[in-house]
């Protein structure tokens, strides 16, 4: 291809980092990719090719990140595109899921974006170029019954690259929050999904929510080959989104969010603006 790019993709062995690693190869890009075992992504993406780089990083350790963020550029020489997909998912009420599962949750799909962006950004600035991706979920616009920790996570996401964005825009650098629907990928199986250990009786409407979405497994909407285009696609746009929904059904989730809090806070404006000091 004419402009190949550099990728730097963590989460990479399963799911949409898997399918986007695959699909930028066969594109002619380079990729630098991270997994926690690195023979799991080179059996995964089934190649060898000097343009395929693959890491063992724990992203939960900054030591990790740098280390593989360094090695890709030994590698290839810079860093074009930063793509932060490596997550899970976590249900259960808040009271059903340990402190200990709740801050790994936090660990892995928040913090551990956040030591990949630290440790890249010296780079990215010293370039005075790049573009920062960081998937998150429907779930970090308009959350879904039972999934109060998972949709913590992504709201994180969703607002630390809000204000990223406009930190480094004067450095070049561009800034995408992803925020995909259902894609058919292993998202609702054991190897990406945790369920409460201890589930309580009373959480009723947690069980039904939690037993529609495992009932989705195989028949999601979403055609990850087609997810992986749309990132694709964002990455070579000259001024690409800040945000980007993926799948009808997160439009569609967005689209009803955005009416009800509009009505909301329609509703309760003169409460609203009655706080401030009279003059």
């Amino acid at each position: 291809m004419n402009n190949p790019k550099i990728w730097f993709v963590t989460g990479a062995s399963q799911g949409l980092g898997l399918t986007l690693v695959k699909r930028l190869l066969r594109e002619g890009h380079h990729v630098a990719a991270t997994s926690r075992k690195q023979d799991s992504l080179v059996e995964a993406v089934g190649t060898a090719s000097a343009a395929f780089l693959p890491l063992q990083v724990d992203l939960a350790d900054e030591a990790s990140v740098q280390q593989g963020i360094e090695q890709a550029i030994r590698t290839f020489g810079r860093l074009d595109v930063l793509v932060n997909n490596a997550g899970y998912g976590i249900g259960g009420s808040i009271e059903e899921l340990t402190d200990a599962e709740t801050r790994q949750a936090f660990d892995v799909n928040v913090f551990g974006a956040l030591n990949v962006i630290r440790k890249a950004l010296p780079h990215l600035r010293e370039a005075g170029a790049g573009h920062i991706i960081n998937i998150s979920s429907i779930a970090g616009f308009s959350a879904a019954t039972g999934w109060a920790i998972y949709a913590a996570t992504k709201f994180a996401m969703e607002g630390f690259s809000e204000v990223l964005a406009q930190d480094v825009a004067s450095f070049g650098i561009k800034v995408t929050v992803v925020a995909p629907g259902a894609f058919r990928t292993n998202f609702l199986t054991p190897e990406s999904l945790s369920l409460p250990q201890q589930p309580i009786a009373a959480y009723q409407t947690v069980r039904a929510s939690h037993e529609k979405y495992l009932a989705m497994n195989g028949a999601q909407i979403g055609d990850p080959e087609k997810a992986a285009a749309a990132i694709i696609q964002v990455a070579s746009e000259p001024n690409p989104p800040m945000h980007l929904l993926l799948g009808q059904d997160a439009y569609r989730r967005a689209t009803q969010k955005l009416e009800t809090f509009g009505r909301e806070i329609q509703a309760w404006q003169a409460l609203t603006v009655s706080t401030e000091f009279a003059e």
